[in-house]
């Protein structure tokens, strides 16, 4: 059985998501240890903490498959946004630490995503 030319494209584009996600796993646990303990107990710095480390991570990838820097750029901001919009619910008592953490990742996941279909040329090879 023969594989369709979408059905590589789309194996290839899930394929890319997913290193993406594993080097920003990496990062997270790469890095984590070269911040001061102090920065890390406050929850919104350890968000922006933990948003750089998977940044760093991600960024090496990206370079690695030769993406240009505008695209490093708009993967880079889908992956602060997140966190940077749940800092004011935060700051006013509106939000746990916790939920910070976890909805900047629940909605930083599908945003990553939502920039790849959008730049879908750039990611299917």
């Amino acid at each position: 059985m023969t594989t369709t030319a979408p059905t590589r494209k789309l194996t290839r584009f899930t394929g890319h998501y997913a290193e993406m996600v594993a080097a920003m796993l990496i990062g997270m646990v790469a890095l984590h240890p070269l911040w001061p303990a102090a920065w890390l107990e406050r929850p919104d710095a350890a968000a922006l903490v933990m948003a750089t480390d998977m940044t760093i991570a991600m960024t090496a990838a990206m370079l690695l498959r030769r993406h240009t820097w505008p695209r490093i750029a708009e993967m880079a901001a889908a992956m602060y946004l997140p966190f940077v919009a749940l800092l004011v619910p935060f700051w006013l008592g509106a939000i746990s630490g916790g939920t910070l953490m976890i909805a900047g990742h629940v909605v930083m996941f599908p945003l990553m995503l939502a920039v790849m279909v959008w730049r879908r040329t750039e990611y299917w090879h």
